[in-house]
């Protein structure tokens, strides 16, 4: 014989938990992708690297053969080589690790040494292009003058 038996009820539906607090919507990015807020500073001085080297490329087409990277602060990484010749005084903005090992000329720029001695990104903008400027003329034994004009003037 078969006895009516009640269904059991369904389980809740699990609730999504959302960031919509006292109902005024989702939180979003605090601005759109294409506002230079949305973009690290890391990410800002490796594009002033490269400006500075695209500047000089126009007028050193050998460059190109040349790996620019820009690493956090020295010691640490690719440049820390035990022929890495530094001074416990200072701290070096930049270094050129001539070709070996199978890779190529390397011009690397370090980026905290250069933003705590900079207050606005026009003034980074500057300080990085000299730094590049001052190894390119390292790495092709040129006064830093000969590979800019403009070297030293603004």
């Amino acid at each position: 014989m078969l006895m009516d038996r009640p269904v059991p009820p369904r389980p809740p539906e699990p609730r999504l938990r959302r960031r919509d607090r006292h109902g005024r919507g989702m939180r979003g990015p605090i601005a759109p992708p294409q506002v230079p807020l949305s973009v690290s500073r890391a990410d800002a001085f490796v594009d002033l690297v490269y400006d500075s080297r695209d500047r000089l490329e126009r007028r050193w087409p050998q460059l190109a053969e040349v790996d620019f990277m820009v690493l956090e602060v020295p010691g640490f990484g690719p440049d820390s080589w035990p022929d890495t010749e530094t001074d416990a005084e200072t701290v070096p903005l930049g270094r050129v690790v001539p070709a070996g090992d199978g890779h190529r000329d390397r011009i690397v720029i370090y980026r905290r040494p250069v933003e705590i001695r900079t207050k606005s990104r026009d003034e980074r903008a500057l300080l990085v292009h000299e730094v590049v400027v001052e190894q390119v003329a390292e790495l092709l034994g040129l006064a830093p003058e000969s590979v800019d004009p403009r070297y030293g003037q603004d």
